[in-house]
């Protein structure tokens, strides 16, 4: 498989002076399940916006299909939509995403706003909704949806333009138990229909599910290590490090007991 996306010596400051990445550099090959975990305030949402062109980096290149992605690139309209069509990005917070005045008007949006004619933006907006089980919801507004609904027409929104690439930051947050799974269960789908995933979390189980390569960042905003969910998840030295897990005490009788402990994945004695 050959690199779809390639980040080269990338850094972000916010105000020009809060560092948010440092000199990050990492390849992502097309097709694959790749995750970016790292504590709150690491910079996986700011790595994810920069992959997607949301906000541009301080100094570093970022490559798409070999083609560099700057201000400056997609200032050309050819690439520009070129580049819209192929990334997509489903924000953490549903509510940034849905403005339109009902569920298939969200659907609707990208496509339309591609110039795809609105005869094919309907049979793809029909067909997501299938996909997701929102045919019910499709004149519903987004305020009377759910947490759990509003993530699933925000992915919705997104997979009506049929990218290539899907980029999903932090998608279990807030989701109740059962739209968790569902939500795995479709990045499987997705990645066996041949997209790449690239997901930003702190969520280990979620890691773990999906069987993702995985880069992990520290909290000095830089790249600790990249590597196989296996060596990456059995290294609690590691997870202590980056502030993933932590050192947990209490008492068996008389005998206090220290381990590592992990919210969201396991155990260590």
């Amino acid at each position: 498989m050959e690199d779809i996306i390639k980040i080269e010596n990338v850094s972000y400051n916010y105000y020009g002076k809060i560092p948010a990445l440092v000199d990050v550099s990492l390849e992502i090959k097309e097709g694959e399940k790749f995750a970016v975990i790292g504590a709150n305030g690491s910079g996986k949402s700011t790595l994810l916006q920069i992959i997607s062109a949301l906000i541009y980096p301080s100094g570093g290149n970022v490559f798409f299909r070999g083609n560099e992605v700057s201000e400056r690139t997609l200032k050309d309209s050819v690439f520009l939509r070129f580049f819209r069509e192929k990334v997509g990005y489903v924000f953490q917070d549903s509510d940034v995403q849905l403005f339109c005045p009902t569920v298939v008007d969200e659907l609707l949006y990208g496509p339309m706003q591609l110039g795809i004619n609105e005869n094919e933006a309907m049979d793809r907006a029909f067909e997501v909704m299938q996909m997701l089980n929102i045919e019910n919801l499709k004149d519903r507004p987004s305020y009377m949806l759910s947490g759990g609904e509003k993530k699933r027409v925000a992915i919705g929104s997104v997979l009506t333009m049929n990218p290539e690439v899907l980029l999903f930051d932090e998608p279990t947050n807030g989701l109740d138990p059962r739209t968790q799974c569902f939500l795995v269960e479709l990045l499987f789908e997705l990645n066996e229909a041949g997209k790449t995933i690239v997901i930003a979390t702190h969520d280990l189980s979620l890691v773990d599910e999906l069987h993702c390569r995985v880069a992990v960042l520290s909290e000095d905003h830089r790249i600790e290590k990249i590597g196989n969910p296996d060596n990456i998840l059995s290294d609690g030295e590691l997870l202590l490090r980056v502030n993933l897990i932590h050192e947990h005490m209490h008492c068996h009788g008389d005998t206090a007991h220290r381990h590592l402990h992990s919210h969201y994945f396991f155990h260590k004695h």
